[in-house]
């Protein structure tokens, strides 16, 4: 006989004195503010842990008894009274300086557009670092108040949970979120009705609910297409996070760029400035070039127009990290777009071609030329990306196309552990408001070194706790011997903070080399296993459920851990997630880091541990090739690229343990008398002052900010005067010069010097064919460096030739040199078009040189 299971919750009514609770409860500045998550563990931890840290499911199933017992304890009403009051300051109005100076607070506003957000473990609308960075963009965004919005996708299912079984095998399991519990609700129009949107996909209607989520100074709008209004295959395309195939993908990817275009109009939201994070939402570009079409403009005119305030942020340099889609998909999804558009087929597909990839459509090619302001998240990853996507400007040196760079940082509020912020609260109040203030940081060295340590020590014992509660509950439900278990966890169940523990937390991919410091077992072994050195190492990380050779890293390292030369040295846990990197990247004494170089696009884990006083072993690359300072922590230096990889993983593999052997356990266990390690001390003071104000949130969005929104905005004005008169101007002439400039030609007509003595003039002519344009449709240019290679970054001079007459059909460009430095210079004669109009010299990517 069947049985039938009801649910019932009872839910408490919240009393008077506490009924800010509930405004606490739906604002995800819970995520990043520890006061208003202590509020509610205070009232019940385990409850607080069973609701996986979320305070609107917390509040709904905590005991009345508990609420109103709290309700008449003094101590713990007045610290919900600061923490309101704070919260309640934290909303009032800010006026950044840094914002104030590139942005009109009241009119302009960014929306800014990414597939996953990661704010916190209990909101679960992401896979990893991409959608943690966007979540901490949206947190400094709030902190300085940027006019500012988010649009992504709210999914039923989103990243997978992680478990490990016996054998080392990932066990990928997905859990459908109830929409109720999350902090979002209905977003509604002016008079309370719900907005929806339709997207035509595969000649289908697909309508989308818009979710609205509050996060501090900012909004979230998230878009739903699990309605019973549309068939089942349309209900599940915000299923699942990055689930699917190509079909689920491009489809969720025009749910994002089209739908979210449209869901921002029905809200009456109008933005002048638009961020792409990533290329899944580049169907944007093609929605708003539709209404600007719609609007009367020819799509020339309608795409710059578009790209003029479109800011493009691309976050890898491997290939796979790039949606790439076959030309007859995109067919079938975009005709009727594309005659809306008033083009053919054909001009659309080019809009994400590639030289290498005929007859496909790639997104990271479609976002570059539906922006103008484009970065990297590194200075290292900047100058890979300018190389692999300088085919949009084929004639531009790479150093000087359009890709710039933006270095990624971490929101220190989020990340920074508890007893720092007590620290920091207790010595210097005023520290959040000094983020970006470098010479405020050294107030760390006022810390007296003894009490620094035990800081320290004290954050790696709560980590190693939790830690060994992790394994218990992993071995004993994969059925291990208590024996193998006691074995496990020897190291872990009574924490010693004398231990030297290292971390390595991230995804598991094959460019990462998670196991790259085994390529010397024995020798790793020994250096783990001295007994008056003893060394422990913390592995954790996901597998994407489709990469196979990253799961195959998995089951590696836990054979490694069961070796019995290795046996409770190795540690890999499961259900790798925010909760666990917070713990992780504040316990752990050194955080390891051994990508392949130059594939680490920035790797903020690193940045996270650094503002925690944990010091980084890590190759440079990403964002430690410019944090590292030689006095902050470790640097593998990347070996030659054109040998084999086996070797330069052993070789580099050979410097990790160096540095392991030689520097980091000599200099953890060289303790004073008084129980601590002065120079350890110093590194891990250094750690947090270089990195706290370099390498947080609040400093990459003002240089978001000042590189790319302002200017995007005052962009936008030029090109949206008159109509979009400019945008049209612009565009003609664009389209004019594309049809002269193959036949365009330059060559000296003076006889070139070689020396010259100090303060002479040498006169330089030019003779240009311009093949019908005119002397101020082009620049002519002379570099000048004291090196051989002209590079941009060691010129030292960049002087523009003067029209000066017609000879012969052609034009006569001159130059009066008067060299300004001593000895040896070398220098080259360019042309390439130039209007006052673009968004950046080189945009179209023409140039000649004689």
């Amino acid at each position: 006989m069947s049985e039938t299971r009801y649910r019932l919750e009872v839910r408490p009514r919240v009393p008077q004195r506490l009924e800010g609770l509930n405004q606490l409860a739906t604002d995800l500045m819970y995520t990043w503010d520890r006061s208003i998550r202590g509020l509610f563990y205070r009232l019940d931890p385990p409850l607080w842990e069973a609701c996986h840290h979320n305070p609107k499911l917390f509040l709904r199933r905590v005991a009345q008894r508990v609420l109103d017992e709290a309700a008449e304890d003094q101590v713990y009403v007045e610290e919900y009274h600061r923490v309101l009051s704070g919260c309640q300051t934290y909303r009032e109005k800010i006026i950044n300086k840094h914002v104030a100076q590139q942005l009109d607070i009241d009119q302009d506003l960014v929306a800014y557009f990414c597939a996953e957000f990661g704010f916190h473990e209990s909101f679960p609308i992401y896979s990893g670092g991409l959608g943690i960075l966007a979540g901490d963009h949206c947190k400094a965004a709030s902190d300085l108040g940027v006019p500012f919005i988010a649009v992504g996708l709210l999914y039923r299912q989103g990243y997978f949970s992680q478990s490990i079984d016996g054998n080392g095998n990932q066990i990928a399991q997905y859990n459908s979120i109830n929409f109720d519990e999350l902090l979002v609700t209905p977003a509604t129009d002016t008079n309370g009705v719900e907005i929806s949107v339709e997207v035509e996909i595969n000649s289908r209607p697909v309508k989308l609910k818009v979710w609205q989520a509050d996060a501090g100074h900012i909004h979230l709008y998230l878009l739903d297409s699990d309605l019973e209004v549309n068939t089942s295959d349309d209900r599940s395309i915000t299923f699942q996070l990055y689930g699917g195939d190509k079909t689920t993908r491009i489809q969720q990817e025009m749910v994002l760029g089209i739908g979210g275009v449209r869901a921002l109009r029905a809200l009456g939201i109008t933005p002048t400035i638009w961020h792409i994070n990533e290329g899944h939402a580049a169907f944007q570009i093609v929605e708003r070039c539709r209404e600007q079409v719609k609007q009367g403009l020819d799509f020339d005119s309608a795409l710059e127009y578009v790209a003029g305030c479109t800011i493009f942020t691309t976050h890898t340099p491997v290939p796979a990290g790039h949606d790439i889609f076959d030309a007859g998909q995109m067919t079938n999804y975009f005709t009727r777009y594309v005659a809306e558009l008033g083009i053919d087929m054909q001009e659309f597909l080019s809009l994400g071609s590639t030289p290498n990839n005929h007859g496909t459509f790639n997104m990271t090619a479609l976002a570059l030329r539906g922006s103008r302001f484009h970065n990297g998240v590194s200075c290292i990853h900047g100058g890979v990306a300018s190389q692999m996507e300088g085919y949009i400007w084929p004639q531009i040196p790479h150093d000087e196309n359009p890709i710039t760079y933006i270095t990624n940082g971490v929101h220190v509020q989020t990340f920074l552990a508890r007893e720092w912020v007590n620290l920091f609260d207790m010595r210097f109040r005023e520290w959040r408001s000094e983020l970006l203030n470098a010479k405020f940081w050294h107030n760390l060295d006022a810390i007296p070194d003894h009490r620094f340590w035990s800081l320290r020590q004290e954050l790696k014992t709560q980590m190693l706790e939790d830690v060994y509660h992790r394994t218990l509950d992993r071995f004993h439900r994969s059925g291990h011997a208590e024996a193998i278990i006691g074995r496990i966890s020897q190291y872990i169940s009574h924490p010693d903070s004398n231990v030297l523990v290292l971390g390595f937390a991230r995804r598991f991919a094959t460019y990462k080399r998670a196991t790259l410091m085994f390529n010397d077992p024995q020798r790793l072994a020994r250096l783990l296993n001295d007994p008056q050195r003893p060394v422990l190492i913390v592995f954790a990380g996901k597998a994407h459920p489709r990469d196979l050779p990253g799961q195959e890293l998995i089951r590696t390292i836990h054979e490694y851990s069961l070796r019995p030369e290795f046996i409770g040295k190795l540690i890999l846990l499961e259900g790798y997630d925010m909760a666990l990197a917070r713990k992780l990247v504040s316990g752990v004494d050194v955080w390891v880091n051994t990508p392949q170089y130059p594939l680490e696009a920035s790797g903020t884990s690193g940045q996270k541990a650094a503002i925690n006083g944990v010091i980084n072993l890590s190759v440079l690359d990403g964002w430690w090739g410019e944090g590292y300072n030689g006095l902050n922590g470790w640097a593998i230096h990347p070996h030659e690229q054109q040998i084999s990889s086996d070797r330069r993983d052993r070789e580099e593999s050979g410097d990790l343990l160096n540095i392991l052997e030689n520097e980091i356990i000599p200099t953890f266990f060289n303790v004073n008398n008084q129980g601590y390690s002065p120079a350890w001390v110093r590194l891990s003071k250094e750690s947090m002052k270089s990195c706290i104000p370099t390498y947080n949130s609040q400093r990459m969005v003002v240089d978001y900010v000042n590189k790319c929104y302002g200017p995007a905005c005052r962009q936008h004005r030029k090109l949206a005067a008159e109509g979009a008169k400019p945008a049209r101007i612009l565009a003609q002439w664009k389209q004019r010069i594309r049809d002269h400039w193959k036949e365009v030609s330059l060559q000296r007509i003076d006889s070139a010097v070689e020396q010259v003595y100090d303060g002479e003039v040498l006169p330089i002519r030019v003779s240009v064919n311009l093949n019908g344009l005119v002397p101020e449709d082009v620049i002519v240019e002379c570099i000048l460096s004291t090196e051989e290679e002209l590079s941009a970054v060691n010129r030292y001079a960049q002087l523009k030739f003067t029209y000066v007459a017609q000879q012969q059909g052609n034009h006569i460009f001159e130059l009066k040199l008067q060299p300004q430095m001593p000895g040896l210079s070398y220098y080259k004669i360019r042309i390439y078009p130039y209007h006052e109009l673009l968004s950046h010299p080189f945009e179209l990517g023409f140039m000649r040189w004689i």
